[in-house]
């Protein structure tokens, strides 16, 4: 069965929320999921992964410091992340806090990876973004993003 590993950093429980959602989105395409917090994930653990969707607040515009550790980490293993399916999503405090260049710091990682990203017609572009706790509509957002990633790894890797 194909897998999905969801990693999340979070203090306030926001991210953490926004995954679980991710996961449900998986889950409804009948792929295998993980959910983990950075801190219980190794760098290995993406190896066995055909997806990896990152989601991490918003730090002064970019992922936190430990998700960005996980990555720097990950260099140890360049070339092995090529092929896999990737996403991002972060949560923030304010509009304006740089939510866009904190999806996109986790994306560029990816790409560097020669990870494979599809973006989205929808709102929430590059990404789902929530300000504070994640609403409804954020959920949602979260929910078709987990979906998307599963529906990419089915059309690249077979059913």
């Amino acid at each position: 069965m194909k897998k999905v590993l969801i990693i999340y950093h979070s203090k306030t429980g926001n991210t953490e929320e926004m995954a679980k959602s991710v996961a449900e989105g998986v889950k409804e395409e009948n792929l295998e999921v993980i959910l983990k917090s950075v801190e219980d994930t190794k760098v290995e653990d993406m190896l066995d992964a055909d997806g990896i969707i990152v989601g991490s607040p918003t730090y002064f515009g970019l992922p936190s410091y430990e998700i960005k550790k996980l990555f720097d980490e990950s260099v140890k293993y360049y070339g092995s992340l090529e092929g896999k399916v990737g996403g991002a999503f972060t949560s923030s405090a304010l509009v304006g806090g740089g939510n866009e260049t904190t999806i996109m710091g986790i994306i560029q990682i990816m790409l560097i990876h020669g990870m494979i990203i599809q973006g989205t017609t929808k709102s929430n572009h590059y990404g789902p973004v929530s300000i504070g706790k994640p609403d409804n509509k954020v959920k949602n957002e979260c929910k078709e993003l987990g979906k998307r990633v599963a529906k990419l790894i089915k059309k690249i890797k077979g059913e």
